[in-house]
């Protein structure tokens, strides 16, 4: 039988931790060493595969979100929609547990694809371009402390509150 308790499981706080650790290393889809690398180089070789990996992936961000956007968007606010509805108007602890997972991690998503139309709008390169993607692993590192602690706070209070027998 599988276990739908969520809050309880040591499981369920791993995904977190790992999903917010990797959402603040990996800013737009690249690595955040690429740009300490890159800075600390000065320019050359390093500053050039960051920003051919930026372009990569400003451009698949965008093409996604031109090609198949309004689809995505839909169906993520129908997905956010139900995971709430079944979460806390009909109290399924696991639908809690993925909607304080997913939401954050929406609005990641969607500071993303702002910013990488805007790197893709400007032509920002250099220096400029590594200033952007630390203010967007910032702003990535607020959301996800924010997060971690409603969703601390809630499972703590969910725990407190749970009837064991």
């Amino acid at each position: 039988m599988i276990d739908m308790r969520s809050f309880t499981s040591i499981w369920y706080w791993i995904v977190v931790a790992v999903t917010w650790s990797t959402t603040a290393h990996w800013t737009m889809g690249v690595p955040f060493d690429a740009v300490t690398r890159a800075k600390r180089s000065q320019g050359g070789a390093a500053q050039e595969d960051l920003e051919v990996l930026v372009r990569v992936n400003c451009n698949r961000l965008v093409h996604i979100m031109d090609v198949s956007g309004p689809w995505l968007v839909g169906f993520l606010f129908f997905l956010l929609s139900m995971l709430f509805a079944l979460g806390f108007w009909y109290k399924i602890e696991i639908a809690q547990a993925i909607s304080l997972l997913i939401a954050p991690l929406s609005l990641v998503f969607v500071l993303s694809v702002r910013n990488a139309r805007l790197i893709r709008a400007n032509g920002t390169y250099g220096a400029a371009l590594r200033a952007h993607l630390a203010r967007q692993r910032f702003f990535n590192q607020v959301i996800g402390m924010i997060a971690i602690f409603i969703t601390a706070f809630w499972g703590m209070w969910h725990n407190m509150n749970a009837s064991v027998l």
